[in-house]
């Protein structure tokens, strides 16, 4: 305000408010209601985010849709604990759709441990994992500056994979699919990592969204795993 010559009362008429709630703003530090604050913020040329971050904290994911547990900006903001969390807590389905996501493995090499022990515990497990000839996978890799990066990891990923099919309630598979989002599925709870043209699936956004009565997000992933799962191919030891 200072530096673009705003009064209280000029700001205040701008937004439509009195001085005196534009004076606690600045005085007290107290967080004008969204709409107000965006009208503000455009006012004086700036991001809301950065004139008021509390806006940033305080819009939960519930106020998108009851569904949605949470929103996170990236994967690499997600603590790889979440994904092993929701893994361990299944009782009836897990349901894995990527093309390698070799980083589970990296940051827990008990995951086929795991995958077994639910297994043996009456859970369902389906694994589909991308077929490294698959000219979809070539294409991400060029689309991600990864090269034949993602090929190996693909290739990498299968060699994790392949003993879990001799395992009874496992399946894996591979698909050769354009993928447009990685499924992490346990029961009625999904993480979805979302794939962004150009952009490493680990600085993509992630949403964690949970089955409600009459709701549709979870029902939408679930379907479109069945899609993918049709048309792969199962892998034998």
């Amino acid at each position: 305000m200072s530096a673009g010559g705003w009064t209280h009362a000029g700001l205040a008429g701008e937004v439509g408010r009195d001085p005196k709630p534009v004076e606690r703003w600045v005085d007290l530090g107290r967080t004008p209601r969204r709409v107000t604050a965006l009208r503000a913020a455009e006012t004086l040329g700036e991001d809301v985010h950065a004139l008021r971050p509390a806006l940033r904290q305080a819009r939960s994911a519930r106020a998108v849709s009851p569904e949605l547990v949470a929103l996170y900006e990236q994967r690499a903001d997600v603590p790889v604990s979440a994904f092993i969390d929701l893994l361990m807590q299944a009782r009836e389905r897990i349901d894995i759709l990527v093309y390698a996501a070799i980083f589970l493995h990296e940051t827990h090499p008990r995951l086929s441990d795991l995958l077994k022990e639910r297994a043996g515990e009456g859970c369902a497990v389906r694994i589909a994992l991308g077929d490294a000839d698959s000219e979809h996978i070539r294409q991400r890799g060029e689309e991600e500056k990864f090269g034949h990066g993602i090929e190996s990891r693909c290739r990498l990923a299968l060699m994790h994979y392949r003993p879990l099919a001799a395992e009874a309630g496992i399946e894996v598979r591979t698909h050769r699919t354009t993928l447009h989002n990685s499924i992490y599925r346990a029961d009625d709870e999904v993480l979805v990592n979302a794939h962004v043209r150009g952009v490493n699936a680990y600085a993509a956004p992630v949403w964690h969204p949970r089955r409600s009565d009459g709701g549709r997000m979870f029902r939408t992933y679930a379907e479109s795993f069945e899609a993918v799962w049709e048309t792969a191919r199962p892998v034998r030891e």
